[in-house]
């Protein structure tokens, strides 16, 4: 965090903390703007990059087309551990997307203070911001100004393999660590790898993390961090002793270092897909993930879901979650159509598309009726019941902290660190900014 402006949306991002379901060239090489036959191409990345969430945005911009025929829209799909560096080119180059994948929070807000994202608050739709209320666009918002439109909301838990569960005798869903840790021990001694793990991602390591930080960390100090990242607090080497702790058991995956997070079936989302691996750790589009890496490309059917275990003597609110908003920004030289675009998926006909072709959960609660998937509807229940939801930490910290964030927890699991060096190194960063 480097700006005022970057301090400011993270603060807004605060907003997520009461969050309930209740409740792309930009202008230099000269793409955006009606040619002299007043046409119109909009670039636009995304990041998925195969099967019905693939369709779902070919489709968007057709219809998009259809209904205005002198817009064009050129869909690109990047691999989503490639947008932030990609974005971050983009940014450095000055030759963005006109349209773009948006993460919030501090990332978010880097790229407003290069001065390149257009400013949506007074171009979002009435009917829009009705359908979605304000907490959506809290994660997409900066010194008070509206950044990105969401497009689904992500909050974060366990998935796993109702029929692992049962082949290794397990008979309820754990709630505590102590409850998880046993539920491991009874997965290996069945042969079954317990916790699948993509940690050369980086970040689905550094989730487990994030929620041991929830669980130890009082709200005020987890809500405040985007704008005091500050880790001088005991709360935070507690969760790192605790994963740490947690790692000694040998609950992931063999060979969870080198394993990818979403790339096909040697995945952790693959692993969980072929019956290969009883749980993962991640957020609500895990479900539509999963499906695209089964045999037969279809949502797994024994799949549940449970939230983060408590963990004892910690200061965390019980049932506070981690999780995010995904959401879609427009550069700041795009022309009208981007934002007219954003408007136009953002309807209750298009998130009920997305619904279903992502397998996840809708912005619009106007569109929480296509969520069908069973292992979802627990996850909304306990996100509508969370006493806070916050938003992930490197989402909220912003690239160079949350990096550093990320490749701590990483090198921690690798044994090249312990919890100390751990803190040390995310507060090192921090100071940096």
């Amino acid at each position: 965090m480097k700006t005022r402006n970057a301090r400011a949306a993270a603060a807004a991002v605060a907003g997520l903390m009461v969050l309930g379901l209740a409740a792309c060239s930009g202008g230099s090489n000269g793409s955006s703007g009606a040619d002299e036959n007043g046409e119109t191409t909009l670039t636009m990345w995304h990041n998925s990059t195969t099967g019905p969430g693939k369709q779902y945005w070919e489709d968007a911009a057709a219809a998009f087309h259809e209904e205005n025929p002198e817009v064009t829209i050129k869909v690109t799909s990047i691999q989503n551990e490639d947008m932030d560096g990609k974005l971050q080119t983009a940014v450095n180059s000055g030759d963005m997307p006109d349209i773009f994948m948006a993460r919030g929070g501090g990332k978010l807000a880097d790229i407003v203070s290069a001065g390149a994202v257009k400013d949506l608050t007074d171009l979002v739709d009435d009917d829009v911001k009705a359908a979605f209320g304000d907490a959506p666009f809290s994660a997409f918002s900066v010194d008070g100004k509206i950044y990105g439109m969401p497009s689904a909301v992500l909050p974060g838990g366990i998935f796993y393999s109702k029929d692992l569960f049962e082949e290794a005798g397990i008979s309820g869903e754990p709630t505590t660590i102590a409850e998880l840790e046993d539920a491991v021990d009874k997965l290996k001694a069945a042969g079954i790898e317990p916790i699948a793990l993509g940690a050369k991602d980086a970040w689905p390591a550094a989730h487990w993390f994030y929620f041991f930080a929830v669980r130890a960390c009082g709200e005020d100090l987890i809500s405040n961090l985007a704008t005091n990242p500050d880790f001088s607090d005991e709360c935070w080497l507690t969760a790192a002793e605790n994963l740490s702790d947690f790692v000694a058991i040998e609950p992931f995956n063999s060979g969870f270092l080198t394993t990818s997070a979403q790339e096909g079936a040697n995945s952790s989302a693959g692993l969980v897909a072929n019956h290969k691996a009883a749980m993962e750790l991640m957020g609500a589009w895990d479900v539509g993930v999963i499906a695209g890496l089964t045999p037969d490309e279809q949502p797994l059917p024994d799949l549940g879901w449970f939230p983060f275990p408590e963990v004892e003597g910690g200061e965390g609110a019980p049932g506070a979650m981690m999780g995010g908003v995904d959401g879609y920004s427009c550069s700041a030289n795009s022309p009208e159509s981007c934002e007219q675009f954003l408007n136009f998926i953002s309807s209750k006909e298009w998130q009920e598309n997305y619904a279903e072709a992502f397998q996840t959960v809708p912005a619009s609660q106007d569109a929480l009726g296509a969520v069908t998937d069973p292992s979802l509807i627990p996850l909304m229940e306990a996100y509508s019941n969370a006493p806070y939801v916050a938003l992930w930490l490197d989402t909220a910290l912003g690239q160079n902290v949350g990096n550093a964030l990320n490749t701590g927890v990483v090198e921690m699991l690798a044994g090249q660190g312990d919890p100390e060096k751990l803190v040390a190194n995310i507060s090192n960063a921090a100071a940096r900014g």
